[in-house]
């Protein structure tokens, strides 16, 4: 491999006295070459964004390093002071992080905030930096760079914000780039488009990546050599083929058993129940108006037709911003649709006021895609999971006692229920935001991108726990998602949607066997690593 672009030799970062571990990261050793991707995968907790942030320089003030070294070109990182970090970053390290959303400035424009890496680092003149700006945004395959410099984040998608902080950290040409999750929250069409992209980048610059993640088909894609990290410690090591093709340690095995296959199980066949939820042409129309301009229209639900039977699970798969969460929220009616009808249960909830609709929304509950924002956090999750029936007329006492058996029910100690959100980890959040949604007792759940950000492992969890739950109290869900493998696990039913419309619709055993539409085949080309984990 020749000299490494980076080394880490057995680091230490020690944890504060109050964690349940001494050490985030226990005497790692890890190189990186020029032009070379090193993937680091484990759990949520195993030390690998600690590492990236170790390199980075931006540990947590609690976190400390007691041992080893971190050489980016002869030099040791960790010997380091804060200002002679200041100019390493971007210009010899750069960084993607997980949510763009969260890392780019609200209030500034695209091309201000890629213009600021030069202003830091004193490269180039106003002019220059300008015409640089538009040349990474069309470098990083964005549609007409110039309108795009002068958009604000909100106004772009997901996976352009994503492409956005990808020519900010190349932005200098670094020797070193590190990107942190950077695809988890993508559907897999836009995820397919990142990877091509930083593999390209990289090919094109001959810089070193560090790719940290939990998704083995990312790795499967993209892996020079695979580095496994267990409660902050380097179990495994090798190549891609050798790690994913002949994993020697237990914990490999485990991770890489717990990646949802392509092929769905064999589903017993039942007698068809009568439809506890009803969606009969639904329309919803998102409108922009300006004083300036007449404004435009997107459909962003059009034509919708589904039923959903009691025990049953229709999954609603498709690209970011085809429409799945709108529909998923028309029948909640936290948005109300402009047209079309909803029964749940033979009521025509469609046409209800909010008043009156009221007293029938316990019927449909929904677990949210990230947890952590959907608990309040100053509340103790018996108070969050008794709040709903309390609202509902039923006395604290009962509510409580509710919580109780529901924690149990969801695999967390009863004994749990005084502590806060923060107290727990994120597989343990979303149990108990499952928690909640059941606490009510409803006939039918809309799970929305329920288990997208979570590992595979605890993913692998929440996804048996939600079927045995369904199993045992006959609930109908209606599952959002764009991850197919998770797809293909729990629902009985799949509809793609596209634009705002269903394109296709079947069973999942026979669509995911020979899927008709275009669309839907383009979806599975894109899943990662789908020609490995298709058959396992």
């Amino acid at each position: 491999m020749g000299n490494p672009v980076l080394s880490i030799e057995k680091l230490t970062l020690a944890l504060p006295s109050y964690a349940d571990r001494p050490q985030a990261v226990n005497d790692v050793s890890l190189s990186i070459g020029a032009g070379e991707t090193l993937c680091v995968v484990g759990e949520s907790g195993s030390g690998k964004s600690m590492i990236a942030h170790a390199v980075m320089g931006l540990l947590p003030t609690a976190v400390k390093p007691t041992g080893g070294t971190i050489r980016l070109g002869g030099r040791d990182l960790l010997s380091l002071d804060p200002a002679a970090m200041l100019s390493v970053r971007g210009r010899e390290i750069g960084m993607i992080f997980q949510e763009p959303m969260t890392s780019l400035n609200p209030v500034m424009r695209i091309g201000q905030q890629i213009s600021e890496m030069f202003e830091a680092h004193h490269v180039f003149d106003r002019p220059k930096r300008s015409k640089r700006v538009v040349e990474l945004l069309d470098e990083v395959g964005l549609p007409d760079p110039q309108r795009i410099a002068r958009a604000y984040p909100h106004e772009l998608s997901g996976g352009q914000r994503q492409r956005v902080m990808i020519a900010m950290a190349l932005a200098l040409e670094p020797k070193l780039l590190i990107a942190d999750e950077p695809t988890t929250a993508l559907d897999v069409t836009t995820q397919a488009q990142i990877l091509k992209l930083i593999d390209r980048l990289r090919r094109q610059h001959g810089t070193a990546v560090l790719f940290i993640t939990h998704d083995f088909g990312v790795v499967a894609e993209i892996a020079d050599r695979i580095a496994v990290l267990q409660q902050g410690t380097l179990v495994e090591e090798g190549t891609g083929t050798e790690v994913l093709s002949r994993p020697r340690h237990e914990y490999t095995r485990r991770l890489l058993a717990a990646v949802p296959s392509l092929v769905p199980p064999e589903r017993s066949k039942s007698q068809p129940k009568e439809p506890i939820l009803l969606v009969e042409n639904l329309e919803k129309v998102y409108r922009k108006r300006s004083l300036f301009s007449a404004g435009r229209e997107v459909k962003a639900a059009e034509n919708i037709n589904f039923t959903l039977a009691r025990g049953e699970t229709l999954g609603l798969v498709g690209e970011s911003g085809s429409g799945k969460s709108t529909v998923g929220r028309c029948c909640l009616r936290l948005i109300d649709p402009d047209s079309g009808k909803i029964e749940l249960g033979g009521l025509r909830i469609s046409d209800l006021s909010t008043s009156a609709l009221r007293p029938h929304r316990k019927k449909i509950q929904m677990i949210f895609q990230d947890p952590f924002a959907s608990l309040n956090p100053r509340q103790t999750i018996g108070r969050i999971i008794a709040d709903g029936p309390i609202a509902n007329g039923v006395s604290p006492e009962k509510a409580f006692e509710r919580a109780r058996e529901l924690l149990d029910l969801v695999a967390l100690s009863p004994n749990a229920i005084d502590r806060y959100p923060h107290e727990f980890s994120g597989g343990q959040r979303q149990r108990v935001g499952i928690a909640r949604a059941l606490a009510l007792e409803p006939d039918v759940i809309v799970a929305d991108e329920a288990v997208s950000a979570l590992d595979v492992s605890v993913q692998a969890q929440i996804l048996t726990l939600i079927k045995e739950l369904q199993e045992r109290l006959g609930l109908a869900i209606l599952f959002v998602t764009h991850d197919l493998r998770v797809a293909a696990q729990i629902c009985d039913r799949i509809a793609v949607m596209q634009r705002g419309r269903i394109v296709e619709c079947g069973e999942t055993a026979a669509l995911f066997a020979n899927p008709q539409h275009e669309y839907t085949r383009q979806l599975f080309a894109a899943v990662p690593g789908g020609r490995r984990f298709r058959n396992r």
